[in-house]
Formats: C-alpha cells, sequence, structure tokens
C-alpha cells in the first residue's frame, strides 16, 4: 500500500532554498559596499598580473579574475593565506583539523589540491612526491604579502600541470 507524499517534502526544501538565497544576497552587499568606496578610476586600472604572465589592466583580462590586495587581507583579520582565500569568490576553503586544510576551486573539493595550482612569487609550492599543496607549511607572513591573485577556470593552456581548476 502507497503512502500518499506529504506536502512537507515539497515545502521544507523550498524553504531552506530560499532561505539561503537570502543569505547569499546579504554576504555579497558587503562586498559590493566595498567596491562601491573605490573611485571608477581606481577600479579600471587595477593591474593583474597572473592571467596572461604580464602586467595588464585588470579590465582586459580574458579570465574571472579575483585580486586580494594586502589592505584586503589586513581588514579580513586573517591569520594565514587559507584563511584570506575563504573571501575569493569560487574557492572553498574548509579547514580539516587543526593543522590541514582543504582548499578547492569550482566544486572539485578534496584534502589535496592537486588540481589547483598554487604558486609563490611565480614559483609553484605544489609538492608532487605527496601530490598536494601543504597550506600550513607556506610559512608566509601576512604582512609580507602583496595581493593575491586567483584566477577561476581552466588555466592548463597558459600555466600546465594542476591548472585544471584555477591558478
Amino acid at each position: 500500500m502507497r503512502r500518499p507524499m506529504s506536502r512537507h517534502w515539497v515545502l521544507e526544501p523550498l524553504i531552506l532554498s530560499l532561505a539561503f538565497l537570502m543569505l547569499a544576497g546579504d554576504a555579497e552587499a558587503g562586498d559590493l559596499s566595498r567596491l562601491a568606496d573605490l573611485s571608477l578610476e581606481d577600479l579600471l586600472n587595477l593591474e593583474v598580473v597572473s592571467v596572461s604572465k604580464r602586467e595588464e589592466q585588470y579590465l582586459d583580462t580574458a579570465a574571472a579574475t579575483y585580486v586580494l590586495t594586502s589592505d584586503d587581507i589586513t581588514r579580513l583579520g586573517a591569520s594565514s593565506i587559507a584563511e584570506a582565500l575563504r573571501a575569493v569568490p569560487g574557492i572553498q576553503a574548509n579547514r580539516v583539523n587543526s593543522t590541514e586544510w582543504a582548499i578547492s576551486a569550482r566544486g572539485f573539493n578534496g584534502v589535496w589540491s592537486n588540481k589547483l595550482l598554487v604558486m609563490v612569487d611565480g614559483r609553484t609550492v605544489f609538492s608532487p612526491m605527496m601530490s598536494q599543496v601543504f597550506w600550513d607549511s607556506l610559512e608566509l607572513p601576512l604582512d609580507q604579502v602583496d595581493r593575491i591573485e586567483v584566477i577561476r577556470g581552466p588555466g592548463g593552456a597558459m600555466w600546465g600541470a594542476n591548472a585544471v581548476n584555477g591558478v
């Protein structure tokens, strides 16, 4: 004998979805207010290096790029690179335990960042022996970080191995 389907089965997921959409809108409002404080000239003159391996205007890049400046990192109150990456859209940064981070891009979640090319001053920090990036062993003082540039999307043609989901 079949039981009739309850309306709660349909109604509860719908209400939860609407609640998450409303929360996402509030989270983006903070980013927009920060951008509104910058002048139009400042926004258009922002230069990025990591898209085409040379300096170019942010507006002229051919990839989905996000830049965290040293001022942004200070405002976030981040104590590590992994914590700062939590503010980047499209990047998932989750703490696995007290010493490990799982950072991934574009929904390819996992403990090992083997599809994300991570570079410091143009040199990869990927460990081929363990097939992952050791985020806690980077030991970069955040007060010495000038900027973090993140390219979301495939970058293998320009950057080679491990740039499947981003650089």
